[in-house]
C-alpha cells in the first residue's frame, strides 16, 4: 500500500506540469494577464491604470471599462511559441516498471494559437455612469512533448485555460471609478504519461475587484485584487492494474493564484502625445494548490509606452519578472513522500521552468484604419535563459510572440475628437 501511495503521488506532482513545458511563451509562472492583447502587448501587457484595448480592461482592471465610451467589440489572436529544451542526468521512478533514464533533447510540441474577444456597452445614454462587459479570454495553456526520446518514458502533456468573464465598470465620480469581474473558466488538462492518465475538463469560477482614480488630467492610478481559481480535475490519473493490484481513480486539485496588481499611467509629455505606464503584479504562489511545492510568491513589473502620431499609436516594452522557483521546494504532496525525493520534485520543477527575467515587446495601432474600426498589431520576446534546478536537472527556455486584433467602435466614442485625451475612447 505504500508503494501505491508512493506511485500515485507522483503522478499527481507531476500533473502540475500540464501547464508548463510548451506554455505560451511568456506567462508569468503560469499565467498569460495582459501579455497577449494585441495593444496592451505591445506596451509590455501594462494595461492596469488605462487599457489600450477594451478587452484588457475585462481581463485586468475592471474599473478601467469607464474609459471606453459607446460599444466597442474588439477580436483578437496570437501565435506564441517557445525552444524548451531538458537535461536529466540521473534515472527517476515513475508509475510502471520503466524509468525517466538521462536525456537531453527539445520539445516538438508546435507553438499555440491564442484567441481573445470582448464586447463593452456604455450605457450614459441611460443616465447611467457604469460600463457593461462580456468577454472570451485564454488565460493559460500550452503542450510538450519528449515522446520521440524514448528516456522520457513517453512524457507529453497538455492543457487550455479559457475564461468567459462578465465585467461592470461603474463611475462614481468625474475622477473615481470602480468595477468588478466575475468569470466562469474551463481547463483541458492531460498529465504527462498518456497511457495513465487523459484529457480531462475542469470548471471554476473566478473573481476580480479594482478600482481607479484620475489623480490629475494627466495622471491615473488603478488597483486589483483577482481571487484564486481552483479546479477538480475528477478522475484525472487512473492507474493501470499491470502495476498495482487494483485500478485507482485519482483526483487532482489545482489553483490558479491570487494576484494583487498597482498601475500608474502618465500622459502628460509632448503634449499628452506620449503615455508611460507602469504595471507591478504580485502572485500569491505560495497559497496555490499544487503549485505551492515548486513555486514562491512571484513580483513582475511591467513598464510600458505609447506614442501617438496622428492616427499610429507607436508601442514598446520591457517586463522584468521574478523566477518564481522554489529553492527549498517541497518534498511531500498531501503528506505523502514522492519516490525519488528531491531529484523528482527537481525534474518537476524544471518542466516547470519558465525562469527568464526579461522580456521586450513592440507594437503599432491604427485608429481609423477603417472608419470606425482601429488596428493593432504586436511582437515579443523572451530572452534565452538557462537554469540548472538541482544536480541533475538542467533546462534552457527562449521564445517569441505575435499578435494582431481589430476593435470596432459604434455610436458614441465611435470617433476620438482631436485634442480629446487617451482616455476618451480607451486609444
Amino acid at each position: 500500500m505504500k508503494a501505491i501511495s508512493l506511485r500515485l503521488s507522483l503522478v499527481i506532482v507531476l500533473a502540475i506540469l500540464g501547464f508548463a513545458g510548451k506554455v505560451q511563451a511568456q506567462p508569468f509562472g503560469t499565467e498569460l494577464h495582459n501579455t497577449l492583447m494585441p495593444a496592451s502587448g505591445g506596451m509590455g501587457g501594462v494595461s492596469i491604470a488605462r487599457p489600450q484595448d477594451v478587452v484588457s480592461a475585462i481581463n485586468g482592471n475592471p474599473a478601467t471599462l469607464t474609459q471606453f465610451r459607446g460599444t466597442q467589440f474588439h477580436f483578437g489572436g496570437a501565435w506564441a511559441d517557445v525552444t524548451f529544451k531538458m537535461t536529466q542526468t540521473s534515472n527517476l521512478p515513475t508509475v510502471g516498471p520503466a524509468l525517466i533514464q538521462p536525456y537531453s533533447a527539445t520539445s516538438s510540441a508546435p507553438g499555440t494559437p491564442v484567441g481573445n474577444f470582448g464586447v463593452s456597452q456604455d450605457f450614459s445614454a441611460f443616465g447611467l455612469p457604469a460600463v457593461f462587459a462580456l468577454g472570451f479570454v485564454t488565460t493559460s495553456g500550452g503542450f510538450a512533448d519528449f515522446r520521440e526520446v524514448p528516456q522520457s518514458n513517453g512524457t507529453n502533456m497538455g492543457s487550455v485555460i479559457f475564461n468567459m468573464p462578465a465585467s461592470l465598470g461603474v463611475d462614481l465620480t468625474d475622477r473615481w471609478s470602480v468595477g468588478a469581474t466575475g468569470s466562469f473558466g474551463i481547463a483541458f488538462f492531460d498529465s504527462p504519461f498518456v497511457r495513465h492518465s487523459g484529457m480531462t475538463p475542469g470548471y471554476a469560477p473566478r473573481g476580480t475587484f479594482g478600482t481607479n482614480f484620475k489623480m490629475t488630467e494627466a495622471t491615473t492610478v488603478g488597483v486589483y485584487y483577482q481571487t484564486e481559481q481552483s479546479f477538480t480535475f475528477d478522475n484525472a490519473v487512473i492507474v493501470d492494474p499491470l502495476f498495482l493490484p487494483f485500478q485507482a481513480n485519482v483526483d487532482v486539485n489545482m489553483e490558479m493564484p491570487r494576484n494583487i496588481g498597482f498601475g500608474v499611467a502618465n500622459s502628460s509629455l509632448l503634449d499628452g502625445r506620449l503615455l508611460l505606464g507602469v504595471d507591478v503584479l504580485y502572485k500569491m504562489w505560495d497559497d496555490a494548490a499544487l503549485f505551492r511545492a515548486v513555486y514562491d510568491n512571484q513580483w513582475v513589473v511591467q513598464l510600458g509606452s505609447q506614442l501617438s502620431a496622428g492616427r499610429l499609436r507607436l508601442r514598446s516594452g520591457y517586463v522584468w519578472a521574478a523566477n518564481p522557483l522554489d529553492a527549498t521546494p517541497d518534498l511531500t504532496i498531501g503528506g505523502v513522500v514522492i519516490p525519488g525525493g528531491l531529484p523528482s520534485v527537481q525534474y518537476t520543477e524544471g518542466l516547470l521552468a519558465i525562469t527568464s527575467q526579461h522580456r521586450i515587446t513592440a507594437g503599432v495601432g491604427i485608429v481609423d484604419a477603417l472608419p470606425g474600426v482601429d488596428f493593432d498589431l504586436m511582437a515579443g520576446g523572451m530572452f534565452h535563459d538557462s537554469e540548472q534546478v538541482g544536480p541533475f536537472t538542467s533546462t534552457s527556455v527562449s521564445s517569441y510572440w505575435v499578435g494582431a486584433g481589430m476593435t470596432w467602435r459604434f455610436s458614441r466614442g465611435s470617433c476620438c475628437p482631436t485634442g480629446a485625451p487617451n482616455s476618451w475612447c480607451g486609444r
